[in-house]
């Protein structure tokens, strides 16, 4: 069987993927909490990740919450305040580190 991961990073990206994974849900008959009636639990390989926790904490509190691991779910304390420098050498240091080891 293949298996695809999904990477949705920044906000833009958690929103179109969690859109993306609430339809996959739909159409293959997935249940919120990941259940699929034949087959048993579902857990999607997909990672989300952002620099500010506020969309990511959307998908946390979403109706599909218990369809992705928390470790999924990668977000920091504060954003690149939109300074892409700042953003790219100082706060997502650790937040690549955090998802190339999920990924891996």
């Amino acid at each position: 069987m293949r298996e695809i991961i999904s990477i949705h990073i920044g906000q833009a990206g958690i929103q179109v993927g969690n859109a993306c994974w609430e339809l996959y849900c739909l159409e293959h008959g997935i249940q919120p909490d990941g259940l699929m009636p034949s087959v048993g639990k579902h857990v999607p390989m997909a990672v989300f990740v952002d620099l500010e926790p506020t969309v990511v904490d959307e998908v946390r509190s979403g109706p599909y919450r218990q369809l992705f691991h928390p470790e999924q779910l990668i977000c920091g304390k504060e954003d690149g305040v939109n300074n892409f420098a700042r953003g790219h050498y100082t706060t997502q240091l650790v937040r690549i580190s955090l998802t190339f080891a999920w990924i891996a």
